[in-house]
């Protein structure tokens, strides 16, 4: 057995530039200050989709580790400082704890972290969000490890044949349950259908037991009980030998599915996959981004990234989001632009029925 290698994405909103647009160049400098050279780290990379930061760390002290994720929330708290100073938008917006307590879970950043062996060629994508929930992984994540018509390898080759396991998270319960696929398929579909609820958390290989994917599960409005923005969330995929091919794991993204998230996170809008360069969502704050950033693990130093998106081969999709974008734009304020009721819990709705409870009549009496 070789040393395992955790790979942590810890990501959080601490300030906007313009509104909710983008992330000013000095928060970058200063998470990049705080993270290079620091001797939990083996190498560090600080990137940003939209107004959100995302710290890519590797590390040999496993999951959940408090020094590492007390780091990461000293980093935001140091670039919360910096977003003041700027007197920039929702500076400091996604820290919902007062203080940090051993860990960042329920503190509002999210986080997405596997540990595994580094294999002779460890090739990874990192997935990052703006303007949309963690149920946007769910088709994706599908479709890469299930769905044959997009992943040819789960038919012909011999080391993805017999399929993998799906972790789930059901959000509002705080369970969660493992499918196996192909048998247990239609009765994931059942949940997975519902990205406001229930998330693919974990992937595995069946047949290893290897960490094959892991994405953030964070809400943001559950933990502060208050609209407080949808979770921009972060997602890793291995690749490649007994995983999917970098190819078919970006795959997927060539179809601009609909996501929860966009103004105010309330309305669904296109997911559309973007270069870094223009992970800048401006349009009604959005529509919803996507980055892919690809790295090569050598003794947990990060090699890259590729900025995978940044191909005219995803021109199309992109075309066909900002057709969707304009069609449902058109909707306004009405269903299924706007998310329904139960999605609108932590808006104006509770007020404007609280103030209008005396005027409605009972039909039945």
């Amino acid at each position: 057995m070789g040393k395992k290698i955790t790979l942590s994405v810890i990501k959080a909103d601490v300030g906007g530039y313009v509104g909710h647009s983008n992330v000013h160049p000095e928060l970058l400098e200063k998470a990049r200050e705080m993270l290079s050279g620091h001797p939990l780290l083996i190498d560090s990379y600080v990137a940003h989709v939209g107004d959100d930061i995302n710290l890519i760390m590797t590390h040999e002290t496993g999951r959940n580790n408090g020094e590492i994720h007390k780091l990461a929330w000293d980093t935001f708290l140091a670039c919360t400082e910096v977003a003041k100073k700027l007197k920039l938008y929702g500076a400091g917006q996604d820290l919902l704890g007062d203080a940090f307590s051993g860990n960042i879970k329920g503190l509002g950043p999210g986080t997405a972290e596997m540990q595994f062996e580094e294999r002779k060629s460890e090739p990874v994508i990192i997935f990052m969000a703006d303007k949309t929930e963690p149920g946007a992984w769910n088709l994706p994540l599908y479709k890469m490890f299930a769905d044959p018509f997009n992943t040819i390898g789960l038919v012909i080759d011999p080391n993805m044949h017999n399929g993998f396991e799906f972790e789930v998270r059901d959000t509002i319960k705080n369970k969660k349950i493992i499918f196996s696929t192909p048998e247990d398929l239609y009765d994931m579909l059942v949940f997975i259908g519902a990205t406001g609820r229930f998330c693919i958390k974990r992937v595995f290989n069946k047949e290893t037991k290897d960490i094959a994917a892991v994405s953030s599960t964070q809400r943001l409005n559950l933990m502060a009980g208050r609209y407080v923005g949808k979770d921009d969330p972060v997602c890793i995929v291995r690749c490649q030998s007994g995983y999917p091919a970098v190819g078919e794991a970006l795959e997927p993204f060539t179809y601009p599915h609909l996501v929860a998230g966009w103004m105010r996170g309330s309305h669904n809008g296109p997911l559309m996959p973007v270069s870094m360069n223009e992970a800048r969502p401006t349009r009604f704050d959005g529509p919803p981004r996507v980055i892919a950033l690809g790295f090569q693990l050598s003794e947990g130093k990060l090699v890259g990234p590729q900025d995978l998106f940044d191909d005219p081969a995803f021109d199309n999709v992109r075309k066909q989001a900002n057709n969707v974008a304009d069609y449902i734009r058109r909707m306004g304020p009405f269903e299924p632009h706007r998310l329904p009721l139960d999605e609108m819990e932590y808006t104006s709705m509770p007020q404007v029925t609280e103030k209008l409870k005396d005027r409605f009549i009972d039909l039945n009496k």
